[in-house]
């Protein structure tokens, strides 16, 4: 039920849909991605033990953005990194989509509210490429 949106051997990014649902942890994402991503479901009275996270020296090179709708519709459209379109998904309240590679744009269809989770800091104008995006009439949705 997870979906992987990709172009060819690149992922442009995963969708956890709010249906989904598998007991334990499931890390989805590569070691290797500077943001990762993992579902849980665990049954009342499950513990995790106490922890610290240690300084680690990590490098980021692309910002990896994180995003978890709590209500409304939104379309995304996905392009690769030459800004070409390639295609688009509805996301709904609930879902949760890890944005990896390639461009993206959004069409709020429903009044919506998510949060936004990204490395930082936030570089201003030099952190982003804007473009033109899709027409309505081009769309192709999966």
């Amino acid at each position: 039920m997870i979906k992987e949106i990709r172009n060819g051997e690149n992922l442009l990014a995963i969708i956890i849909p709010h249906t989904y649902h598998k007991p334990g942890i499931s890390f989805l994402t590569s070691n290797e991605l500077s943001q990762q991503l993992a579902y849980m479901e665990h049954p009342a009275g499950h513990e995790i033990a106490a922890h610290v996270h240690n300084p680690v020296h990590r490098s980021v090179v692309y910002t990896r953005e994180t995003l978890v709708i709590r209500k409304g519709k939104m379309r995304v459209d996905f392009y690769d990194d030459d800004q070409n379109y390639i295609e688009s998904h509805i996301i709904y309240a609930g879902d949760v989509i890890l944005l990896v590679s390639g461009g993206h744009g959004f069409k709020v269809l429903e009044d919506i509210e998510m949060i936004e989770v990204k490395q930082g800091p936030y570089a201003g104008d030099g952190d982003k490429t804007r473009f033109p995006s899709v027409e309505d009439e081009n769309v192709i949705l999966n």
